[in-house]
């Protein structure tokens, strides 16, 4: 039964941390370091600049954001 209770605790966790795991921001840092990287999590310009401005790269939008020009949500909300 103990067992039982800590598998559904456990589970709990899991699902609840990964929710926010999601990179759906409208803003994506590019690095230029060696390995470069993307980071999508940003919903801010500023945001993404604060990040970049110490150690290189440069900001664009996230094509995959809901909220991007062409998305499929911004164009049902365009109809």
């Amino acid at each position: 039964m103990r067992s039982l209770a800590l598998l559904s605790t456990l589970v709990a966790l899991l699902c609840a941390m990964s929710g926010g795991a999601r990179a759906d921001g409208t803003w994506c840092a590019r690095y230029s370091s060696p390995g470069g990287g993307t980071n999508c999590g940003f919903y801010s310009f500023a945001q993404c600049q604060a990040t970049v401005s110490g150690i290189g790269g440069f900001c664009t939008r996230n094509s995959f954001a809901a909220t991007a020009p062409g998305s499929r949500r911004a164009a049902r909300r365009e109809r």
